[in-house]
C-alpha cells in the first residue's frame, strides 16, 4: 500500500474545504491517497485586525511543518501568501482560479447602490475598506474579523450587526454558501485583491517526484494572472493587506493570448485613487505586473502606501489577510 500524502491545512471551514478539494483533485488525477492534517498558525490565535497581524500569518506555521516534513505539501489561498519567495519550498500548482471577484450580502437581498447613507458595512481588507469610501457612498465602513459563517451572521443571523458585510465570492463558493450573496461586484466597483480567488499548492523543491505529481493540477491561465497581479504588489513593495487591487484576465487577442492587467492602489479614506492597466503577452506576466507598478509608483504610489523612500521592489511588506 502507498502511504498517504500528508496535506497541511489551517482548520478553518473554508481552509479545510478547499483543501479536500485539492485532496480529492490528486487523487482522482493520480490515484494517491491524500490525509488532512490541520496546522494552526498564528492568524487562528488572534482576534487582532487582520492589516496589523503581520507578513505571512496565516502561512508561517504552514511553511514551518514543510520544512520539519511533518507534512508533504500545503494549500495556501494564493493572496496570504507574502511575495518573497521561501527558501527550499516550491509553488507546484496553481489549480484553476475560482471567480476572483468581491461579493456583498446585505439585509433585504440589497445591491450596493441600494444601500441608504449610514449603512454599516463589515469587511477584513483594507483595500475594500478603501474602495468602498471611494465610491462615496457615505457608507459607515467597518472592519471585521472571523471566518464566513461568523461573518455572515453580522448580517443575516437573529444578532445581526450590520447592513452588509462584503467578501471575497470564491470563499463563499468554496463552502457552498453563494446563495447569500445579494450582489457580486463589478470589478470596476471593486478591484479584487492580487491573487483573490486561486490557490498555491506548495511542497518542497528537494521532493522531485511530489513536485512533478502536483505539476498535474496546475492551470497555466490562472498562473500567468497571478503572476501578474502579485508582481504588481510585490514591485509596490506592498503586503497582502494594504490598499493595492490588481485583477488580471487572458483574452484571446490578434496574436495568441494577451493579459490584461489592472491595478489600483487607493488611500484608506477613499481620497486617493489611482488606477491604471496594462497588457501583454503571458509569457511576460511577471514583466507586465513591474512595469504597471512602475507606473503607478510615478504617479504618487508610494505616497499612498507610506513609504515615500522606496529603495526597490520586494524588500518590504506589511501585512497579510485571509
Amino acid at each position: 500500500m502507498t502511504a498517504p500524502l500528508r496535506l497541511g491545512t489551517r482548520g478553518s471551514a473554508l481552509a479545510m474545504a478547499q483543501s479536500s478539494q485539492i485532496a480529492e483533485a490528486l487523487t482522482a488525477t493520480t490515484g494517491r491517497p491524500v490525509e488532512l492534517v490541520e496546522v494552526i498558525t498564528a492568524g487562528d490565535r488572534s482576534n487582532a485586525p487582520v492589516h496589523r497581524l503581520g507578513v505571512g500569518v496565516f502561512v508561517s506555521a504552514l511553511r514551518d511543518a514543510l520544512t520539519a516534513r511533518t507534512i508533504d505539501f500545503a494549500v495556501h489561498s494564493y493572496k496570504d501568501l507574502p511575495t518573497a519567495a521561501a527558501a527550499g519550498l516550491h509553488i507546484a500548482a496553481v489549480p484553476a482560479r475560482q471567480d476572483p471577484r468581491d461579493a456583498l450580502i446585505a439585509q433585504g437581498g440589497r445591491t450596493l447602490a441600494e444601500l441608504p447613507p449610514g449603512a454599516t458595512v463589515g469587511t477584513g481588507a483594507l483595500r475594500r475598506i478603501a474602495q468602498l469610501h471611494a465610491l462615496g457612498l457615505q457608507l459607515e465602513v467597518t472592519p471585521i474579523r472571523g471566518n464566513i459563517d461568523t461573518r455572515l451572521a453580522r448580517v443575516l443571523g437573529p444578532e445581526a450587526d450590520l447592513d452588509a458585510v462584503v467578501l471575497a465570492r470564491a470563499g463563499l463558493a468554496r463552502i457552498g454558501r453563494t446563495d447569500a450573496i445579494t450582489e457580486t461586484l463589478d470589478p470596476m466597483l471593486m478591484l479584487p485583491a492580487p491573487a483573490q480567488g486561486a490557490l498555491a499548492v506548495e511542497c518542497r523543491v528537494d521532493d522531485q517526484d511530489l513536485v512533478e505529481l502536483l505539476a498535474l493540477l496546475d492551470h497555466a491561465p490562472s498562473r500567468a494572472a497571478v503572476t501578474a497581479e502579485r508582481a504588481l504588489l510585490a514591485t509596490l513593495e506592498a503586503g497582502c493587506s494594504a490598499p493595492v487591487a490588481a485583477y488580471a484576465e487572458l483574452a484571446e487577442g490578434d496574436d495568441g493570448d494577451e493579459i490584461y492587467l489592472r491595478g489600483a492602489v487607493i488611500s484608506p479614506d477613499g481620497t486617493r485613487d489611482l488606477r491604471l492597466s496594462r497588457t501583454g503577452t503571458p509569457a511576460d506576466a511577471a514583466e507586465i505586473g513591474k512595469a504597471l507598478a512602475a507606473e503607478l509608483l510615478e504617479l504618487g504610489a508610494d505616497s499612498i502606501l507610506g513609504h515615500e523612500g522606496h529603495t526597490g521592489p520586494g524588500t518590504q511588506q506589511f501585512g497579510s489577510t485571509e
